[in-house]
Formats: C-alpha cells, structure tokens, sequence
C-alpha cells in the first residue's frame, strides 16, 4: 500500500467515524418544538433542555459534558431538546428561563431539577441522573 492509498483509507476511516459520532447524537439532540416535546412527555421520556447561546462561554463549556453524558451506559433515552436562547425567546419564557447556559430535566411532564451556569460535569450528571 503506497502513502497515497494509506492517506485516503485513514481519512475515510476517520470520515465514517466522525458521521457514526454525529448520527449517535442527532438521535437523541434535537431542535426544540412544542409538538415533540408534549410527545416525549406523554412518552413519560426522561428529557434534557438545553437552554443555550452561540455566544455563551458557559455553554459552550457545558456542550461536551453534557454529550459526554449521553454517551455513558443508561443515557442513550435521554433526549436533548435545544433552545437557542436569542431567538426562540417564546419558548425561553415558557421555561421561566432567565439566562442562557440553563439545564431542566424532566421526567415525562415532570419537572424534577435545574441549573443555571452550571459547568461541573458531576453536578451535570446528577441533573441527568435524576429523570431516571
């Protein structure tokens, strides 16, 4: 196998890797609507809010802990439902959300725990563990 035929299997490799990766989570992430969550509500689903700007540090520090999370045995049935904060303000204020980087777990219609600014995946895993 010449260098050329070996750069071209490794990228692939590492392509389907990454789209087996992205396809795991766009299973359980999803855009909010009022429609799919009422959904996994009546599914009595455990559920993740994930309340979030662009532009937020704090969220952008909570995103790989939280997708940590989904990936460790018994999360794979959370699902994540993410509210951009600037322009999905109708569904901020339904969550009586004040801030960006804001985390409700729900179990079905249950609201059972929140944080806000929170970046310690413990604490984080807590939250999560808690819609069991």
């Amino acid at each position: 196998m010449n260098r050329r035929q070996f750069a071209t299997l490794a990228v692939a490799t590492s392509l389907t890797a990454l789209v087996s990766t992205l396809q795991a989570m766009a299973a359980n992430r999803q855009l909010f609507s009022g429609d799919a969550f009422n959904a996994a509500q009546k599914k009595n689903a455990r559920i993740l809010v994930d309340i979030s700007a662009t532009w937020c540090p704090t969220c952008r520090a909570q995103e790989p802990i939280v997708n940590a999370l989904m990936d460790e045995a018994g999360n794979q049935d959370v699902v994540i439902f993410d509210v951009d904060f600037d322009t999905q303000k109708d569904v901020v204020r339904y969550f009586n959300a004040r801030m960006q980087s804001t985390l409700i777990a729900f179990r079905g219609p249950n609201e059972i725990g929140r944080s806000v600014g929170d970046t310690d995946p413990d604490s984080i895993a807590n939250l999560v563990q808690s819609t069991r």
